[in-house]
């Protein structure tokens, strides 16, 4: 049998990543980072680029000190400036000083590069590229050579971006990476020129670093290893300038499951989705619900016949079985639902409902009668939950709205917004009128509501708002328009979705609001 060939990763979420538009990571975070991929199993972990910002500073001195199994740290930076002894470059020692076992370093390929930014020599460049080398792997480093606009320089003068390769190479490079920097090359550019320079360097590690300007960047990091490249460099959740660089998140799945390769990370592919959503939570960026393979929705059915094809084989709609990256099958409510779509979202969400039940057709009308008016519940599980145990007359009832009043106060002398709410509610029989103020009216709203709970409901003080949408329907009516509100809230433990329409927002926002107290209370007590 043949043996499987090998692939090495090497993420740079921690440096190329935070070059991208709202990318930061306090050094805590990047430390914190550093343990989870080194736990996924990725080979090399690109730190920062020493000497650029105290923070980046900061990590490569606490990095020492991480126990990490498996994965290398190497401190990025550049070739030695020209016409300076690589003795005498401050930025080389800067990366010696980082005290990393790996120092990846990049240099110019392009000639544009080379005589219109760098001002030099093609043959200084070359000097400078292999004295930098030279002097990092005599000084005990690893030397990880990142050929930067590898592919423009080739496609531009090939025989001068070869030799970049082979400076790098007599310097003591163990790895060549050849760069996709500007992410305008096409899958067939891209699988050539990789091919020739494997072809040409035997025995050499060639790599790959792409960027997905073209919305390719997933696409022609695969390409460079269909065409015998051994390493690819991406970053996590594909953060990146501009548009970001390749995506580990897609690329090592795709890797594994469906190019057959052996990956040091693939006993734990389980834990992508996971690893994902925990790379976005310290960018504190909101995952993105449709990125392939880890996506809240990469999994997720919504037409009656595609939800009724997934539930009786899975295949038919699923190009992997979703557990395999950690995430799972959905299944989205909408007025295109059928009978087996809604006993497929009941049985996901743990409502016991058969497909002969008289109910599931009242509940069907109704579902489609409240999407009709603005309701939508694909992002609203606990609102489609509540509908559902109501139509089962399995709900039970916590408290009765008896009515309630929001006042918007601007007081110009103090510049201030003050908003008022008052709650009157029958709870047990006893009638509760409780008044609450906060900045804005949903915040007064959901503080009297609380308030009203509190007493006869402890549970409620568990319960936080962790995010509020507003989306607005019939754009064309102007403030007349309907709105949708979803609100997230959170005790801690679980996060769930409700959902409220009305052409008033204060209306929409009660009954979001309503609903995600309803679920906390009719969720089984902790003890």
């Amino acid at each position: 049998m043949n043996e499987k060939r090998h692939i090495i990763i090497y993420d740079t979420t921690l440096r190329d990543g935070t070059q991208g538009e709202g990318i930061s990571f306090s050094v805590s975070s990047k430390l914190r980072l550093t343990e989870k991929l080194d736990q996924f199993g990725i080979d090399y972990i690109e730190g920062g680029w020493p000497g650029s910002n105290p923070r980046d500073m900061a990590y490569f001195d606490k990095v020492k000190n991480l126990h990490l199994n498996h994965a290398k740290v190497a401190a990025f930076g550049s070739t030695r400036r020209a016409n300076v002894k690589a003795d005498d470059d401050p930025q080389l020692k800067l990366l010696l000083d980082a005290e990393t076992p790996v120092v990846t370093i990049f240099g110019k390929s392009w000639l544009l590069h080379v005589e219109e930014v760098l001002r030099t020599t093609p043959d200084e460049n070359l000097r400078m590229i292999e004295d930098s080398v030279r002097h990092l792997a005599e000084n005990g480093r690893e030397v990880i050579y990142d050929a930067e606009h590898f592919y423009d320089g080739y496609s531009d003068n090939a025989d001068y971006a070869i030799k970049t390769l082979e400076a790098a190479l007599r310097g003591g490079a163990t790895c060549i990476a050849l760069c996709d920097t500007n992410g305008g090359k096409m899958v067939g550019e891209i699988r050539a020129i990789t091919e020739k320079m494997v072809q040409r360097f035997p025995g050499t590690r060639v790599g790959v670093h792409c960027h997905n300007d073209s919305g390719v960047g997933v696409a022609v990091s695969l390409a460079g290893v269909e065409a015998g490249a051994a390493m690819i460099q991406g970053t996590f959740n594909g953060y990146g300038e501009r548009n970001g660089n390749a995506n580990l998140t897609s690329i090592i799945p795709n890797l594994l499951l469906k190019m057959n390769l052996s990956l040091n990370c693939g006993d734990n592919l389980d834990k992508l989705r996971d690893l994902s959503l925990f790379t976005d939570d310290l960018a504190n960026l909101r995952p993105d619900n449709k990125a392939p393979f880890v996506g809240s929705s990469a999994f997720a059915h919504k037409g009656g016949v595609h939800a009724n094809a997934a539930a009786k084989v899975a295949r038919s709609y699923e190009h992997i079985e979703p557990g395999l990256v950690g995430n799972r099958q959905r299944v989205l409510i909408s007025d295109m639902s059928g009978r087996s779509s809604i006993l497929m979202k009941a049985h996901e969400i743990g409502v016991k409902m058969e497909e002969k039940e008289e109910s599931l057709k009242a509940f069907l009308e109704e579902l489609k009668r409240l999407e009709f008016q603005g309701y939508e519940y694909e992002a609203a599980d606990a609102s489609f939950k509540l509908l559902l145990s109501k139509c089962l007359k399995e709900n039970k009832e916590y408290f009765e709205l008896i009515g309630y009043r929001v006042i918007v106060e601007r007081d110009e002398i103090r510049k201030e917004m003050v908003s008022e709410a008052t709650v009157k509610l029958k709870v047990g029989g006893e009638l509760r009128h409780e008044v609450a103020e906060a900045t804005g009216p949903v915040g007064a709203l959901d503080h009297a509501l609380r308030k009203a709970l509190i007493k006869a409901y402890p549970e409620i003080d568990e319960v936080s708002l962790s995010d509020f949408k507003v989306r607005i329907l019939d754009s064309g009516l102007g403030a007349d328009a309907r709105i949708r509100v979803i609100i997230e809230t959170t005790d801690g433990e679980e996060i769930w979705g409700t959902v409220g329409a009305s052409d008033n927002i204060i209306e929409a926002s009660w009954e979001a609001l309503k609903d995600s107290v309803e679920y906390k209370l009719q969720k089984p007590s902790k003890g």
